[in-house]
């Protein structure tokens, strides 16, 4: 059985939340966003989507990194191999298609020198362990990654490694949260905010949501706090009385990591950056200082910017900003598959696609 009811006492809690909010939403209807890819799995691997009552429309929205990376920059990734580059990269992008539909495991197999590490300084380990070859990290992530990756290039810096630099692919939520906002066809009531990258943000992020009359909450992962945090975001639209909710207060105080912002503003700088299926966002992307340009590998090896349409078919632009849900797509479940990904959200183990491929297909 699924997760939901591996205890007794877990069943009763979750039974008691269910009832409460069915009886609190009525006939009403509540059309909620997750902003985080780590909500996003847990919702389909629990099967809480299924058990909800049909009102309340659990809608995902951009929280995957990898998923909202534009095309035009997936194929920044090959201009360095076809240079003769060595890549150095996190699991999630081996995968991830070219406008050519290439990805890094073909180019691998085909010769290409491809690393893949778990922690970003590990990237200097491989760098100065082979001092004969020209290194580039390419790095994606939002706020929570971010002070990993600065602290990288940082450490590159002081150690004078001239053959490793990065690709930053990195990206903020506030400007991608007002898109959401101000998207008329986009009817929102409510959110479930990213508990990860709350930690280094504070709570202050959401100061739009409350302002614009739409509930927002901070949750956890499990199935019972998701659950918490939808009672609370009905109790907000039925009272229209919007506040931040942090229900994950054991995790996240909800005040700003000033560390952690200072070591992004230190070697990072806000800049225009394109997210899948929403566009150019101003102050959205995150381009590394010129005080650290040795290692901005987009000015060491002369790379261009050229916007890309997503694949042919391909909705993940609109899954990653609810239009539409994977079932939707005409590739979903078809020719796109987590073993012949199309598209970034069925590549990525955040992606909504991937997520309901391996989890909901076969129940809706």
């Amino acid at each position: 059985m699924n997760e939901l009811i591996n205890s007794a006492s877990k069943k009763e809690h979750i039974d008691k939340l269910l009832k409460q909010i069915i009886v609190k939403s009525g006939s009403n209807r509540y059309r909620i966003m997750e902003i985080c890819g780590t909500h996003t799995v847990s919702i389909s691997r629990t099967g809480l989507r299924s058990i909800l009552p049909k009102n309340i429309e659990l809608i995902s929205g951009p929280g995957c990194p990898v998923c909202v990376t534009s095309q035009g920059e997936i194929d920044l990734i090959f201009d360095l191999i076809s240079k003769g580059l060595s890549i150095i990269t996190f699991g999630d992008l081996l995968r991830i298609p070219s406008s050519k539909r290439e990805n890094l495991l073909n180019a691998r197999s085909e010769g290409a020198d491809i690393n893949i590490i778990y922690s970003p300084l590990d990237a200097i380990k491989i760098a100065k362990n082979n001092i004969n070859k020209e290194y580039v990290f390419v790095a994606v992530g939002f706020e929570t990654t971010a002070p990993i990756i600065a602290a990288l290039i940082k450490e590159i810096a002081v150690s004078d490694i001239d053959n490793l630099s990065v690709l930053s692919l990195c990206k903020t939520m506030p400007e991608a949260i007002k898109f959401i906002l101000s998207d008329e066809d986009l009817l929102i009531d409510g959110f479930l905010a990213p508990g990860h990258v709350t930690l280094v943000t504070g709570t202050s992020l959401y100061n739009d949501i409350i302002e614009s009359d739409r509930a927002v909450v901070v949750a956890g992962f499990e199935p019972i706090e998701i659950l918490r945090a939808i009672d609370s975001i009905i109790d907000q639209i039925n009272s229209k009385e919007y506040v931040i909710d942090n229900k994950y207060k054991h995790v996240v105080s909800g005040k700003r990591n000033d560390i952690a912002i200072k070591m992004i503003d230190d070697v990072f700088e806000q800049s225009v950056s394109v997210w899948r299926g929403i566009g150019s966002l101003e102050s959205s992307g995150l381009k590394i200082r010129d005080i650290y340009g040795n290692y901005n590998a987009l000015e060491k090896y002369s790379l261009s910017y050229n916007e890309k349409e997503e694949i042919k078919g391909c909705k993940c632009g609109a899954v990653l900003t609810g239009k539409i849900s994977p079932l939707k797509c005409p590739l979903f479940g078809n020719i796109c598959t987590v073993d012949n990904p199309i598209g970034p959200c069925m590549v990525s183990s955040e992606g909504t696609c991937f997520a309901y491929y391996q989890y909901e297909r076969l129940s809706l």
